[in-house]
């Protein structure tokens, strides 16, 4: 299990700001505005869409300031960092969930899914593994 999973989930803004300064991180100026955005829009954005969204909300930050910070934030399991197709994404909430991925609108919701236990014990038992933590990628259109 990793050692993100093992920790008190990150729940909230607070929770967030909490960890970085449990990792010794320097809370600045700059990671706020980050965590601020991620977790008021609670969507998963490029750090292009950061950068801009910062900007047009008149938050003092260059766009080296928001790939480091982000790189730091995501190393030290504070936010999700996901490497798809068209780059990185990045969200809110860092530990274990799972994702629906809708291919209209390409926009990855967030979801919490608890699978049964009878299946996780056949899935052991067929490959002689010992399941810790599991992540599920979901894809569809929309209804």
């Amino acid at each position: 299990m990793s050692e993100t999973a093992a920790q008190t989930p990150i729940r909230s803004l607070e929770d967030a700001l909490n960890r970085c300064q449990d990792k010794g991180m320097r809370v600045s100026r700059q990671r706020r505005y980050i965590l601020e955005l991620l977790w008021d829009v609670q969507e998963h954005l490029s750090a292009r869409e950061i950068y801009d969204r910062l900007s047009r909300a008149g938050r003092d930050i260059g766009h080296t300031s928001v790939y480091q910070n982000l790189e730091a934030l995501a190393a030290n399991g504070i936010v999700e960092c996901l490497d798809r197709s068209e780059g990185r994404l990045y969200g809110n909430i860092s530990d274990s969930h799972s994702h629906i991925n809708c291919l209209d609108s390409n926009q990855i919701i967030d979801v919490q899914v608890q699978l049964p236990a009878e299946l996780l014990e056949r899935l052991e038992a067929e490959t002689g593994v010992r399941i810790v933590d599991y992540r599920i990628d979901f894809y569809g259109y929309q209804r």
